[in-house]
């Protein structure tokens, strides 16, 4: 008799977690669940909900018979995300913290551990497909809902993570997930989304930074270099931001509203101008760095494909024109908008996710 395959699953108090745990089950694996602390409270639980997010978590496990362990990774998520996430705050950029948290911690950390404790695979309630080749090699594909496609976070995989890592929510939508979470009578049936950094939780994202970096107010001047205000700090605004700049009224100009068009870090200054499609917002092409292809192969160049520079995005037309030392530059067929560095930048042949890099600057 063939060995029963050991599925670890990242059960993480959430609805997708929980769905994907009863797939596996359905479809004939042995499974056991982990829940992973990656953040430590060091003020108040009214921000985090890890306490609630266990309970849900124990619950759900109890209810499909599985054993649920639990894991504290918060010291190899303080060394391998967050201090990254400050460094790029304090050079003036915006980092997206998920994609490293799923390299670093949910396909690495913990596929370490899964693996000690004899698991074959792990599995998360991720968003994503993947597939074999002939050659051997496995590819991360766009799942079939769309509007939660998660690729853009899982683009720093490597082909040992991916070969040991299952999706099982890669062929159905939210909604079928709602229902299943409803008719299995979970009690996270209802929950909420989670929504923006795990270790952030429901507080200003503008206090959380407060408490880790000094932020130094400074001019706040149009593109002809009227100043027009004052900023609270660079590291609190982002390209292409309105919201927050408290600017309105102003008796010399139209009610178009201003937007972040750039930030002057030599001279701590905030670039501000009216209107949604500033021409210093739109940008032709861009370079970025530290390329990580999936295959594990530098692709050939010049290479058109597809591309997008944020989660949930539509996929946009690109040429990428060059690669050398982990860097390339990306021509787009349409210019974009607000091209933010630190952000990533990630590639796709038809339902293929390439792979990706970090957005160094804009053109």
């Amino acid at each position: 008799m063939q060995k029963q395959s050991k599925v670890m699953i990242g059960l993480s108090g959430g609805v997708d977690s929980a769905v994907a745990a009863k797939l596996l089950l359905n479809q004939g694996y042995q499974v056991e669940a982990m829940f992973m602390k990656n953040w430590d409270e060091d003020d108040s639980e009214e921000y985090c909900s890890a306490s609630v997010d266990l309970e849900d978590a124990q619950a759900v496990a109890n209810m499909l018979g599985i054993k649920l362990h639990t894991v504290n990774f918060s010291a190899e998520y303080w060394n391998q995300v967050f201090e990254y996430f400050l460094a790029e705050y304090r050079a003036g950029r915006t980092p997206n913290p998920d994609v490293l948290c799923n390299r670093e911690i949910k396909f690495k950390a913990f596929l370490d551990y899964a693996l000690e404790l004899g698991a074959d695979y792990i599995a998360t309630g991720h968003y994503a497909r993947k597939q074999g080749t002939e050659n051997g090699t496995v590819q991360l594909c766009l799942c079939k809902d769309s509007g939660k496609d998660q690729t853009y976070f899982l683009y720093m995989l490597n082909q040992h993570q991916l070969s040991h890592a299952l999706f099982p929510l890669s062929d159905i939508n939210k909604n079928e997930v709602r229902q299943i979470a409803t008719q299995s009578g979970f009690p996270n049936h209802a929950k909420k989304d989670s929504t923006g950094i795990c270790f952030i939780g429901e507080r200003k994202f503008s206090d959380f930074l407060n408490r880790f970096l000094t932020a130094t107010p400074g001019p706040m001047r149009s593109p002809e270099g009227e100043v027009i205000g004052e900023h609270r700090g660079l590291i609190h605004y982002t390209l292409g931001q309105r919201k927050g700049l408290g600017i309105g009224g102003r008796s010399n100009s139209d009610e178009i509203p201003w937007f972040v068009v750039d930030k002057d870090l030599e001279n701590n200054e905030l670039v501000v101008a009216q209107g949604h499609d500033h021409p210093l917002l739109l940008k032709q092409g861009l370079n970025a760095s530290q390329l990580h292809w999936i295959s594990g192969n530098p692709l050939a160049t010049p290479l058109d494909c597809h591309c997008r520079i944020r989660h949930r995005q539509p996929l946009q037309q690109c040429r990428i024109t060059s690669i050398k030392d982990g860097a390339c530059q990306v021509q787009f067929q349409q210019k974009q908008r607000a091209v933010t560095p630190g952000q990533s930048i990630v590639f796709y042949s038809d339902d293929i996710c390439l792979g990706g890099g970090i957005i160094e600057q804009a053109f």
